[in-house]
C-alpha cells in the first residue's frame, strides 16, 4: 500500500478507499480487456465533495487517477494499466424528479443510463442517448464520450441533451457550468468542453439532463436490399417523406446476418440471399411506413407487429457484437466519413479486405443514416493470435488512410482513448492536437488526471 494513499483514507469515510484483489482486477479495466490492470487502488467516493477530497490530494502527492464508470467503453479510456489510483462514480447513482415544465434532469453521474431512461418514462419524456450498453454504462461515462448510439439521426449525440455539469478538476476545483439554463450566451462554454474529453480535463460528478417528449408509437422494420447502393437510396426515399419521423436507420452487411443465422435460434425473417440490409425505426403514419414494402430498392421486408416483434427484429442488430466475441478474437474499428461519401468509402475497405487482406474475416455494420460504420475483423481459426495482431496492425494503417482521404474520423463514438491515440493524426491536424495538449495543461498542470489518453504529454 502507497503511504500517501493510506494518509487519505483517514481523510474519508469508511470503506472509500478497496485494495482488495477482485476490486483492482474488475475495476481496472474497461471492456476492451486488452492489457491487464494495475491499479493502486480503487476509491469509492459518495459525493462531490469526496471527489474534490480525493483529487486535491493525488495531485499535491502526484497520484495520477483513472475515472471510472461502467467501463463498456472500446478503446481503453478506463483502463488502469500503471499504478494510478481508479475513482469510481457507481455510488454516486442519484436520479432526482423529474421538471416537467423544463423537462430536464438532474442525476449524479453514477447513474446508470437505462435507469435513467426507466425513470423518465414514468413522465412521458426520455433522455434519447440509447445503445446496446445502456443496461451497464453511466451517465458520467456517456457526458466524457459524448456517448452517441443507435438513434443519433433522429437526436444526435450526448452533448445535445446536456443543459449543465458539476465536474471536479485535478486540483479539487468544484465547477458549477450553465446548470437548468437553456440559453446563457456568456462566452465560450466550459461545459461543451468536458463532453467528450475522455476525463482528462476533469471528473464529471453531476449532470442536468434535456429530455424530450416519448414517442406515442414508434414502427419497426428489417430489410433486404441488393446492395448497400439500394440501402442509401431507400435512406434518400424516406427523408422525402413528410409523414414519418426517421428514429434509427441501421445497416448490416450479408456476413453479419449469415453469422447470426449460425447462432441464433430465432429463424430469421427474411429472404436470407440479399446482400445488404437495414434495420430501421420511425415514428408516424403507418400507411405511409408499409408503403414502403413496395419499395423498387427493397428485396423483402417486415414489420414489427407488437412490442415483442420489434425487439426481436432489434435483436438481429444489437446481438451482433456479442455473436462476434463468441468466434474468437475481434480487432473493431469505429470508423466515420460523410454520409454522402459513405458508398465509396465502404466498397474501398471491402475492395482493400478482398485484395491485401483476404485471410481476414470482415464483418461490417453500422448507422449508415449518420455516417458510421463498425468494422470488427474477427481472428480466423488458421492464424496464430500473434500474427492476427500484427495483420490488423497493419491492415489499420490502410483503413485510416483511407478515413483521412475522405475527410472522415478513426473514432465515431467509442472515443480515442489509449487504443486509437496513435492514430489521431488521421483526423486531427497538428495544430488541434498542440491545442488540445494546452487546454489539457490548463486543466491539469501535472498531466494526472486520465494519464496517456487521447494525447500525450509535450516532451520539454
Amino acid at each position: 500500500m502507497r503511504k500517501d494513499i493510506v494518509r487519505l483514507t483517514a481523510s474519508l469515510p469508511a470503506n472509500t478507499i478497496s485494495w482488495q484483489q477482485d476490486d483492482l482486477e474488475h475495476y481496472g479495466r474497461d471492456a476492451t480487456r486488452f492489457v491487464d490492470p494495475q491499479p493502486v487502488a480503487i476509491a469509492f467516493p459518495k459525493s462531490t465533495a469526496e471527489v474534490a477530497e480525493i483529487l486535491k490530494h493525488c495531485d499535491q502527492e502526484q497520484i495520477p487517477v483513472v475515472p471510472s464508470g461502467g467501463r463498456t467503453g472500446l478503446a481503453g479510456g478506463a483502463v488502469a494499466a500503471n499504478g494510478e489510483l481508479v475513482l469510481s462514480l457507481e455510488r454516486m447513482a442519484a436520479i432526482d424528479e423529474v421538471d416537467p415544465l423544463g423537462q430536464t434532469l438532474q442525476v449524479q453521474a453514477g447513474a446508470v443510463t437505462q435507469a435513467v431512461h426507466d425513470h423518465c418514462a414514468d413522465s412521458g419524456l426520455i433522455w434519447p442517448i440509447d445503445f446496446a450498453a445502456k443496461g451497464q454504462s453511466q451517465i458520467g461515462g456517456n457526458i466524457a464520450t459524448n456517448a452517441g448510439g443507435l438513434r443519433v439521426i433522429r437526436y444526435g449525440s450526448t452533448r445535445n441533451w446536456v443543459l449543465g455539469l458539476e465536474a471536479v478538476t485535478m486540483t479539487g476545483d468544484i465547477l458549477q457550468l450553465d446548470g437548468a439554463l437553456e440559453k446563457n450566451n456568456s462566452g465560450p462554454h466550459l461545459r461543451q468542453l468536458m463532453i467528450g474529453s475522455e476525463g482528462i480535463l476533469a471528473v464529471v460528478t453531476a449532470a442536468t439532463l434535456k429530455l424530450a417528449p416519448l414517442p406515442e408509437s414508434t414502427q419497426v422494420m428489417l430489410v433486404a436490399l441488393k446492395n448497400l447502393a439500394d440501402v442509401l437510396n431507400l435512406l434518400h426515399q424516406i427523408r422525402q417523406q413528410k409523414q414519418t419521423i426517421l428514429r434509427a436507420f441501421e445497416y448490416i452487411g450479408r456476413e453479419c446476418i449469415d453469422l447470426l443465422i449460425q447462432h441464433k435460434e430465432q429463424g430469421f425473417p427474411l429472404e436470407s440471399d440479399a446482400q445488404a440490409y437495414a434495420l430501421l425505426e420511425f415514428e408516424g403514419d403507418m400507411a405511409a411506413i408499409e408503403g414502403l414494402l413496395s419499395s423498387e430498392y427493397l428485396v423483402d421486408g417486415v414489420v414489427a407487429q407488437s412490442t415483442k416483434q420489434a425487439a426481436q427484429l432489434w435483436a438481429w442488430r444489437e446481438d451482433i457484437s456479442e455473436t462476434l466475441s463468441r468466434r474468437g478474437p475481434v480487432h473493431k474499428n469505429d470508423l466515420a466519413v460523410p454520409v454522402a461519401k459513405f458508398q465509396v468509402f465502404v466498397a474501398e475497405l471491402r475492395s482493400l479486405f478482398a485484395g491485401l487482406y483476404r485471410d481476414l474475416d470482415v464483418f461490417l455494420y453500422g448507422h449508415v443514416g449518420d455516417g458510421n460504420i463498425h468494422l470488427n475483423i474477427v481472428k480466423p481459426v488458421a492464424l496464430s493470435t500473434e500474427a492476427f495482431i500484427q495483420r490488423c496492425k497493419n491492415a489499420d494503417g490502410e483503413i485510416y488512410r483511407l478515413v483521412a482521404k475522405h475527410q472522415g474520423s478513426v473514432s465515431a463514438e467509442h472515443g480515442i482513448g489509449l487504443l486509437k491515440k496513435h492514430a489521431l493524426g488521421y483526423c486531427r491536424s497538428p495544430a488541434e492536437v498542440d491545442l488540445l495538449q494546452r487546454i489539457k495543461t490548463c486543466f491539469d498542470p501535472n498531466w494526472l488526471l486520465n494519464p496517456g489518453k487521447v494525447v500525450d504529454r509535450p516532451v520539454k
